[in-house]
């Protein structure tokens, strides 16, 4: 199995773990207050929404078509018979249009915003491939191909997306990710993948190129987040499918009506009859429909993970389980100290200065850890002393090798080491000591509850004794236990997916609150896990980083690529998470069903809202001929001519009062479906009904005071 590589590893990072907090916060508010609608996105983007009252456009949205359509046509007769009603009908149809336009031109200007910073990033570049005889040339970047090798050194920009097959550099990868952090590249493992664009600091790596001219990692963000490549998903286009049917019976309802009048002795207006026909299809969500789509995958591009089709952010929304690594997603990357046990007499305090002593040259995670939890736990100082100044004489580090499987100091004729037990019990004989019984108690002990036992030993004037036992844990992250439960509220169920042995993953899996765990899990586990699940009609979701789990991101339908990974992950994977944090997905899922969930509730509020339009049309278009109709008329609008023009004027400017809802997203919160549905019906159906009675009621008191109108 793959286990998730951090971002940057300790030793070059100029952060600390603090400072690195900040700067994440600072980057992400600065992501989501440009992400956040305000009202100056309105009138920049007003010149593309008159663009798109080109028909062309219009054609793909059968609502919006219809509407288009009608504004037409009810634009011919006003020019023909040109009256203050006809015009003002005729207007604020094609306000109609113009705000269901206004919509997606917001939408799409998030993403053009996002595009213009990238291709800042994108410039032209001189290449250094490599011949085959091992010299370099010079080449134009854009006349690289598939498999080419090319140099590059500290200040040069990487001029393709590619491999690292020879070298380690830093690479500055602020243009895509934000971070002004360097990461770490190299050849090997599951950090080589280089994109185009991006900068080397330092050292000289040798890169394969990966992908042709135009079809780059920065290119293919681009045409994402412009919108350019943005396919309707499946639930969109059954909407759709839906609309267009509402569409067609209200047309033929409003063409029935007319033969209706006739045959009372009545003629209804063609004028009336299609602000009928666009009052009550649910122009609403057919205006916001694109819109949603566009801004949830926004929302991702907001928190730094590129999706590569509104399918996968849907597919995010629908998820039913949720395979998340143990190493980096679930616990933080590396085992902490958590505890020092004594054995044989030993103070606490003796223990702790000389664990810490043993680990102050231990530049490994761990053994940072270790002199952490000493200082912080225990008072000991940073010369491994409690209070009693530094150490006299010479010392000498002993590293950790794999034959001895120990590490510690010498100095001034004393010895201290930290190990494995079988390790350290056999330097203690070495050194004339004996090993008390306790000590294969506790390390059994700690070994049995999903942690590693180091043993820690000191051996001066020709003999030798055990200090202690020091516990190593995976540590799980704060808030991963609520986080879960959440998880677990949606339906949606957990599996911890690790290489550890079943013992220490059924520890991890019930402290973290995990559902369900796969231990010492290999590629092809996971890929059998995946099918699995999928094969009883669940949809499954997983974040990887390497080559070997590039079919697993492949086979589920949400693959969450890691920027740090593979070019093999990033290709196989349908997102990519700029930042390389695994525990994104969870962030993902919440996306997605916050996208579901503001097309579900802007869809029964749209529905709802033609039902409270039938009582100011219909009275206002019958009332003359069947003055029963009266009764229903409970706004008492003015005249019928107010009634029909204020539902019109309603029509639209409720478009654009639902902008920012449809480009922000219903407030998401973790709930089962049922609760769901009563809750969009509460909120978003009793409020469809309820607003327009207000609305055109409001509207009507205006409308009556023009001339010719009231």
């Amino acid at each position: 199995m793959s286990t998730t590589t951090p971002l940057r590893t300790p030793e070059h990072d100029p952060y600390t773990p603090e400072q690195a907090q900040e700067l994440h916060a600072e980057r992400t508010g600065r992501r989501m207050s440009a992400g956040a609608f305000n009202a100056r996105q309105l009138v920049t983007s007003l010149p593309d929404a008159f663009r798109k009252l080109h028909p062309r456009h219009q054609l793909p949205n059968p609502v919006m078509f219809v509407v288009w359509v009608g504004s037409v046509l009810v634009t011919v007769f006003a020019v023909l018979e040109p009256t203050v009603f006809s015009i003002a009908v005729a207007a604020w149809l094609w306000f109609t249009v113009l705000f269901a336009n206004l919509a997606e031109a917001v939408a799409e200007g998030r993403g053009k915003a996002q595009a213009e910073s990238l291709r800042k990033m994108r410039r032209d570049t001189v290449a250094r491939r490599l011949r085959e005889d091992g010299a370099e040339e010079e080449v134009p970047g854009n006349d690289l191909r598939v498999g080419d090798l090319v140099v590059v050194e500290a200040g040069q920009v990487i001029p393709g997306d590619g491999d690292i097959v020879e070298g380690i550099a830093t690479v500055d990868e602020s243009a895509i990710t934000g971070e002004s952090a360097p990461v770490i590249r190299e050849s090997g493992g599951d950090r080589s993948a280089v994109t185009g664009g991006t900068t080397v600091l330092s050292d000289r790596i040798v890169v394969r190129i990966a992908t042709k001219p135009g079809e780059s990692f920065v290119d293919k963000m681009i045409a994402l987040v412009e919108g350019a490549e943005r396919q309707k998903t499946p639930n969109e286009v059954a909407l759709t499918i839906l609309l267009s049917t509402l569409t067609i019976i209200f047309l033929l309802v409003a063409l029935a009506l007319q033969p209706m009048a006739a045959y009372s002795g009545r003629q209804v207006s063609v004028i009336v009859l299609t602000a009928l026909l666009v009052c009550l299809i649910p122009t609403t969500i057919g205006a916001l429909l694109s819109a949603i789509g566009i801004a949830g995958m926004d929302r991702l591009v907001q928190r730094n993970v590129l999706a590569k089709s509104g399918r996968a952010v849907e597919a995010a929304g629908d998820i039913d389980t949720l395979l998340l690594d143990k190493t980096g997603t679930i616990t933080f990357g590396n085992r902490r100290c958590t505890e020092l046990i004594p054995v044989g007499g030993v103070d606490r305090g003796e223990l702790a200065a000389g664990a810490r002593l043993s680990s102050l040259a231990d530049e490994t995670p761990e053994g940072r850890s270790i002199v952490a939890f000493c200082a912080e736990n225990h008072g000991v100082d940073n010369n491994g002393a409690a209070g009693d100044g530094a150490p006299a004489g010479e010392v000498v580090n002993v590293p950790f090798t794999a034959q001895t499987r120990m590490s510690g100091v010498d100095l001034d004729g004393r010895q201290v080491r930290k190990g494995a037990a079988g390790s350290v019990k056999a330097w203690i004989r070495e050194h004339g000591g004996t090993v008390p019984s306790e000590v294969d108690d506790v390390v059994d002990a700690i070994s049995a509850e999903g942690g590693t036992p180091l043993v820690c030993a000191e051996a001066r004037d020709g003999s030798a004794r055990v200090l202690g036992v020091i516990r190593l844990s995976d540590v799980v992250k704060p808030g991963m236990r609520e986080r879960f439960e959440e998880l677990r509220a949606m339906g949606i169920r957990t599996v911890m997916v690790t290489g550890d042995n079943p013992l220490t993953a059924r520890a991890i899996a019930e402290e973290a609150g995990v559902d369900d765990y796969l231990a010492e899990a290999k590629p092809e586990d996971k890929m059998e896990l995946i099918r699995r699940e999928q094969e009883g009609g669940r949809l499954v979701a997983m974040t990887g980083d390497g080559t070997n789990d590039a079919p697993a991101l492949a086979q589920a339908d949400v693959g969450v690529a890691m920027n740090t990974g593979t070019m093999a992950a990033k290709e196989a994977g349908n997102m990519v998470d700029l930042d390389s944090d695994p525990t994104k997905l969870i962030e993902v899922v919440e996306v997605g069903k916050q996208m579901l969930i503001t097309r579900g509730a802007l869809t029964t509020f749209s529905i709802a809202n033609d039902l409270a339009k039938y009582f100011a049309i219909l009275p206002a278009m019958f009332m003359a001929i069947y003055p029963q109709l009266d009764k229903i008329n409970i706004m008492r609008l003015a005249t019928p001519e107010s009634a029909i023009l204020s539902a019109v004027i309603f029509n639209a400017l409720v478009i654009v009062a639902l902008i920012p809802l449809a480009l922000r997203g219903v407030r998401y919160r973790p709930s089962t479906a049922s609760a769901l549905l009563r809750r969009n019906l509460l909120v978003y159906g009793l409020g469809g009904i309820v607003t327009p009675f207000v609305g055109i009621w409001l509207i009507d008191l205006l409308v009556r005071l023009i001339p010719g109108i009231g």
